[in-house]
């Protein structure tokens, strides 16, 4: 019930804060391209048509997670990824037992009152692979459906919110989950990002999860026309983690046309 609380708090205080506000293009730290995610979680945003990109994470245990995603269509973009940990050093690496596989189609186009709406599959977890429950330390969205809304205000606020259900199901969490998420652009190379994941498909005595929900917050910088990279603080709540300021991961991502 606490965590349903925070959620709605957010959304109530980003609606009321957002309300007089026009919608504008989308946000992003160059306003070039539209961000495709927050950190772990999915906005509606996709690649223009014929451009490529490139996404690497870095995170815990010397683990690297790589994607390329195309813009297929208009409105379309597939991707696929695949990474593993201990890949720097003298351990033996542990590579994912399989690809990760991204589907993306944007449904509705952002207007003044409405917001942009897509619906999405995601196979691709975050984090090591747990071979005794079947899943990522973080699950896969599977199937989705997200909303977001852009508005002017001392340069771009983005507002996201979406409802998941993951194929991860081993540890008994078949429940749909629920996200919000924001964006504020600090300037014309700068953007901050929170989001929010209730959790709600990773918190029963079986999961991983303790029933907190994952709290991330990052930045990221455009250091070149279509080149970004950023730094995250994961799991601020510790519903994993025992770390006192979080998870800390990296990410660098590069856009270009064909």
């Amino acid at each position: 019930m606490n965590r349903l609380i925070i959620l709605i708090d957010i959304l109530s205080l980003s609606f009321c804060y957002c309300l007089p506000l026009a919608a504008q293009g989308s946000a992003g730290t160059s306003g070039t391209y539209e961000p495709r995610y927050l950190i772990d979680l999915p906005t509606a945003g996709i690649l223009p048509h014929g451009h490529l990109a490139l996404d690497m994470e870095f995170y815990q245990q010397d683990g690297v997670l790589a994607s390329v995603s195309l813009g297929a269509f208009d409105r379309l973009v597939l991707g696929i990824s695949f990474g593993g940990s201990n890949l720097i050093g003298t351990d033996k690496p542990v590579w994912n037992s399989t690809p990760g596989f991204v589907a993306r189609l944007r449904l509705i186009e952002e207007t003044i009152i409405l917001p942009a709406i897509a619906l999405g599959f995601d196979s691709q977890g975050k984090g090591d692979y747990r071979d005794d429950v079947s899943r990522y330390a973080i699950k896969s969205l599977g199937f989705y459906a997200v909303a977001s809304k852009n508005y002017s205000v001392l340069g771009y606020l983005s507002i996201h919110g979406g409802i998941n259900y993951s194929l991860e199901r081993a540890d008994g969490g078949d429940a749909p989950d629920f996200f919000v998420g924001i964006e504020k652009t600090l300037g014309p190379f700068l953007s901050s990002f929170g989001e929010y994941d209730l959790a709600s498909n990773d918190s029963n005595e079986k999961a991983l999860g303790r029933g907190r929900g994952y709290l991330n917050i990052g930045f990221r910088a455009s250091v070149g026309k279509g080149f970004s990279v950023g730094m995250n603080l994961k799991d601020l709540f510790q519903n994993q983690q025992q770390s006192g300021i979080g998870n800390r991961t990296f990410m660098v991502e590069y856009i270009q046309p064909l």
